[in-house]
């Protein structure tokens, strides 16, 4: 029986021609699919596409960058203090961000939904609960430094009394709170010098002296208020609200001027908000305060914070823990009103503590600075 040559064995050593299949030709291959699944196919690919195409109506909100409040800022201190005394840290004191996408002029496309839906340290939110409509992107960025601006301030403030430094300021009445306790009697433009309760006077000079007399005054307490308008003293009979802890409030909304006893500067670039304010007052302290109270450990945190040292609640803080802990942060520090959003959502290796004011954050970096953090409060008891 005689063999084909196209049988012969690779390793044949005949002399006669051999010859081959022929390979496959591209038409060949279309051939052979069927249309149902090139027809799916390109289903799938133009979904694909819009994926990446159409804006989705929702905002990502990723772990952004954090920055050691006691750093450096592109090669600059981040908190500098000119007329005082100042104390290195080995350790770091880092503020926390969130990366946001989805807002005007930079949307989304549900391809980014969908994996942000899929990562658990990414949360998908409606764009208008971070971007109300009709606001443009030069708005919202102007309005995010304004409130940078606003929590540097607040911050060095309460940072600076929680010392023991006296930060006096001329508060002047910017508004009247409709409803509240002072409508028809202060008005805008009225300089706050006194305040009369429970029969004393106490001269105001700064904002937590004002606080203080209304936070010890029960609400409906009959007070003075002592104001200078337009050159002249008046003393103003007012019935205090409810602070809604037990004090009173006059219902006014005060700006108030600070002189600083010492000169406080604080330099960040490309961040704004106002979350950052409990980490840039306790920057402020540890440069103030001798020794080195990290204890060269790295803690990172978050809140707004008020003239009167009060711990405020912010957005993204599961994102901020997750980019903590990929910085090689250990410990954090989050406000008590955001606990419910912690519990369930803590990073592996990342002690979050609980804190209210600034006080309270302060000694709990002195606690994890001399390795006593075991005990610290957290968000599950």
């Amino acid at each position: 029986m005689s063999q084909s040559p196209s049988s012969t064995p690779p390793s044949s050593t005949s002399g006669s021609a051999r010859t081959f299949d022929p390979l496959p030709t591209a038409g060949g291959v279309w051939e052979r699919i069927s249309p149902a699944a090139l027809i799916l196919g390109l289903c799938l690919a133009v979904l694909l596409l819009l994926c990446v195409l159409i804006p989705a109506p929702y905002a990502v909100r990723m772990p952004g960058p954090t920055v050691d409040t006691l750093g450096e800022s592109e090669g600059t201190p981040l908190i500098s203090v000119n007329d005082a005394e100042t104390f290195p840290s080995q350790g770091q004191l880092r503020l926390t961000t969130v990366s946001v996408a989805g807002g005007p002029g930079f949307p989304v496309g549900v391809g980014n939904v969908l994996r942000g839906w899929l990562d658990p340290s990414v949360s998908v939110v409606p764009r208008e609960s971070i971007f109300p409509e009709g606001v443009t992107r030069e708005e919202t960025d102007q309005q995010s430094q304004a409130q940078m601006t606003s929590s540097q301030t607040s911050a060095t403030v309460a940072a600076l009394e929680s010392l023991g430094y006296e930060v006096p300021a001329v508060l002047t009445v910017a508004g009247v709170v409709a409803e509240g306790a002072s409508v028809g009697v202060v008005e805008e433009g009225d300089v706050i010098t006194s305040i009369t309760a429970d029969g004393t006077r106490h001269e105001v000079v700064s904002i937590s002296g004002l606080t203080q007399v209304l936070k010890a005054s029960p609400p409906a307490s009959d007070i003075e208020l002592g104001v200078t308008r337009g050159g002249e003293e008046r003393d103003l009979a007012i019935t205090t609200g409810d602070d809604g802890e037990g004090g009173s409030t006059l219902g006014v909304l005060i700006e108030p001027q600070h002189t600083f006893p010492v000169d406080v500067e604080i330099e960040i670039s490309n961040i704004g908000g106002s979350s950052a304010g409990t980490m840039f007052a306790l920057g402020i302290m540890d440069t103030l305060t001798p020794g080195d109270q990290t204890g060269g450990k790295i803690i990172a945190g978050t809140g707004t914070m008020d003239l009167d040292g009060n711990v405020g609640p912010i957005g993204g803080i599961v994102q901020k823990m997750n980019g903590s802990a990929r910085d090689g942060a250990s410990y954090f520090l989050a406000p008590i009103e955001n606990c419910s959003e912690v519990v369930g959502n803590v990073p592996d290796d990342l002690q979050v503590v609980r804190i209210a004011t600034l006080d309270e954050a302060w000694a709990a970096v002195g606690a994890i600075g001399t390795d006593e953090a075991a005990d610290l409060p957290t968000c599950e008891g």
